[in-house]
């Protein structure tokens, strides 16, 4: 009995220890989601076109940092501001809206899995700190923009998701485009960019109009000339 609880123990302190260790290991490579994984495991379709960052149209990061993380360039991948307010709109009775930082949601979508949690939540934060404190923010982003879900069948990366929706590579996204990509999330079953409603039309132009704002050399990140 003793030999099987430390057998228990020993194995999930390295199940763990083992994302901390892959995050170093992912300062390259071309890592895959645990939806991925999952996914492929049950049969489903994926299909993922990994982009180098250099590669990407350089609009689309400053729309997702403008739609899903204003803060992202300041903060060390927990944005407690934005934490804070989340709580005061939960004790206020508003559940419906998020805080998570793109780094949580790499941390999230690398290692665990998703759906509201508690149990999730309290390893993704430290999670989020750690690739904050081991990757380089563009690493982060190129990271992001590979592994999330793009589209309704399995479309995960952002080259993926655009081929998709527009027929054509992240590289070459108008402002537009970009725009209607980042509306889409976090829910690509629901959202369209292909065919968007009024709503999300209405919502690429709020997201085109702060992306002007964002200025990737705040987060060290030098990009190529490119539309937007």
């Amino acid at each position: 009995m003793r030999k099987l609880f430390r057998f228990s123990f020993v194995l999930v302190l390295l199940l763990l220890a083992a994302p901390y260790v892959l995050t170093v290991l992912y300062a390259g490579g071309h890592p895959v989601s645990t939806l991925m994984l999952w996914r492929k495991a049950t049969g489903a379709a994926v299909e993922r076109r990994w982009i180098d960052f250099k590669d990407i149209a350089p609009v689309l990061p400053r729309t997702v940092i403008a739609s899903e993380d204003a803060r992202f360039c300041s903060h060390r991948g927990v944005d407690w501001t934005a934490m804070r307010e989340v709580l005061a709109d939960a004790e206020d009775g508003d559940v419906g809206r998020g805080g998570s930082t793109i780094t949580q949601q790499v941390a999230k979508n690398l290692f665990l899995w998703s759906g509201r949690s508690y149990v999730r939540k309290g390893l993704e934060l430290p999670l989020a700190l750690w690739i904050d404190l081991v990757l380089p923010k563009q690493r982060i982003l190129e990271l992001y923009l590979n592994i999330a879900e793009w589209g309704p069948d399995g479309q995960f990366g952002v080259n993926a998701g655009a081929h998709y929706a527009f027929g054509r590579s992240a590289g070459n996204l108008s402002p537009r485009e970009a725009a209607l990509l980042a509306a889409m999330l976090p829910n690509p079953h629901v959202r369209s960019a292909r065919k968007p409603g009024p709503g999300m039309r209405r919502l690429a132009g709020t997201y085109m109009a702060r992306a002007r704002a964002v200025d990737l050399g705040e987060c060290g990140i030098r990009t190529r000339a490119g539309p937007g």
